[in-house]
């Protein structure tokens, strides 16, 4: 009971961001808990968000602070009279809104020196800029490894209201756990462990990265290298001096190896000879059998074709006589037909114009007929006159 009343102000805080770290109240879940969460852990995993891909971030990020939770009202003469309190502000930087340029409540303050930074980042913390309290913290988009902003689903901070806590930074940092810790889990994800044993007060302040910490891992390695350089001479000279006692030159030395390498060598080239050699006979016996067999096609292709040609040749001739044939044939056929039809024409004029001609004798001979009746009415009326 003594150790978990003791953790309860124990707190810790993030070094390097994870997107599921971040959502964990005590830096121990393995799985996100909200969409904004997965949503951050693909765009981490995938390598979608790049922070130095910024044009807008210049500076110097050591010398950089962030302030948030400022009012929608507050301007950057405003904020440049508030933050110079604490040092000469070399660069200030108020983010607007792309379309309506209004303030989006959050601004980076760029300082000469980083002395100036960090005093500013221990005493405007929960200070009053128009009647707003605000948040300071060091430039975690470039300083924090892994960083994820929130318009991504990452982020550190955040209201009870949102519904999406983000836990680890200096305004909510991690509390110690209470239960057991995932190990195995934590490893697998990549998520570093809480540090046991080297929990904070919640009163404390942590400390930003400070810019020696590259320089000094660079100077751990080049005196790392020297080392390994020194001890390779000194194994080296303390060879030397044991051939020397023992009466052996170093020139024997290397001819005794020289001859082993050369034997193996000569042993090695012989190998690749004989493998050479086989390889070849191989190949050239494929060769000769895929050249005998290809001859082989193309005479059967020929002969092939040579048939096939003559017996084009035979069926065109054929063709020719058969064609000749029948034009001939056609040609008499046209002819007698054209007689036919000429004979017809004359039978049908011959018997249509003897049709008019019976026709007209016929009509003649009426017409006489007619005539004869009336002349003998008429001498019949002149012989008997009426009584009227």
């Amino acid at each position: 009971m003594s150790r978990n009343s003791s953790r309860l102000n124990s707190v810790f805080y993030a070094e390097s961001y994870h997107p599921i770290q971040a959502g964990s109240i005590d830096g121990t879940d393995v799985l996100p808990h909200d969409n904004a969460v997965y949503r951050a852990h693909l765009c981490s995993s995938a390598g979608l968000y790049d922070p130095f891909g910024d044009p807008k971030a210049v500076g110097d990020p050591y010398c950089t602070l962030f302030v948030g939770r400022l009012s929608h009202f507050t301007s950057e003469d405003t904020l440049r009279k508030a933050m110079s309190k604490y040092g000469h502000v070399k660069n200030l930087r108020l983010v607007r809104h792309i379309v309506t340029g209004a303030s989006r409540g959050y601004a980076f303050v760029e300082y000469e020196t980083e002395r100036e930074m960090r005093r500013a980042y221990k005493d405007a913390h929960h200070s009053f800029i128009d009647d707003s309290e605000i948040i300071v913290d060091y430039n975690r988009q470039q300083l924090m490894p892994g960083w994820i902003p929130r318009r991504l689903g990452g982020g550190l901070g955040g209201r009870k209201e949102s519904g999406q806590l983000r836990f680890g930074g200096r305004e909510r940092p991690f509390r110690a756990p209470l239960r057991p810790i995932p190990l195995d889990d934590l490893k697998r994800l990549g998520i570093p462990p809480p540090p046991e044993g080297r929990y904070m007060s919640r009163f404390e302040v942590p400390s930003p990265p400070r810019r020696g910490q590259g320089l000094l891992d660079k100077e751990e390695g080049s005196y790392r290298s020297s080392g390994n350089r020194e001890e390779h001479t000194h194994k080296r000279n303390s060879e030397d001096r044991e051939d020397r006692v023992h009466g052996r030159s170093p020139d024997d030395t290397i001819d005794h190896s020289y001859d082993k390498s050369s034997k193996e060598e000569h042993c090695h080239d012989k190998r690749r000879r004989k493998e050479f050699s086989n390889r070849k006979s191989s190949v050239e016996l494929e060769e000769k059998h895929h050249y005998r067999s290809s001859v082989e096609k193309e005479e059967t292709v020929r002969s092939f074709l040579d048939g096939e040609e003559r017996s084009c040749k035979r069926s065109s001739i054929d063709d020719d006589g058969s064609v000749k044939k029948r034009s001939r044939r056609s040609s008499s056929e046209r002819e007698d037909h054209k007689e036919r039809d000429s004979s017809d024409r004359e039978e049908r004029h011959h018997k249509s114009r003897s049709r008019d001609e019976k026709e007209c004798s016929y009509e003649r001979h009426k017409h006489r007929e007619r005539s004869h009746q009336r002349e003998g009415k008429r001498s019949i009326s002149q012989d008997y006159p009426s009584d009227y």
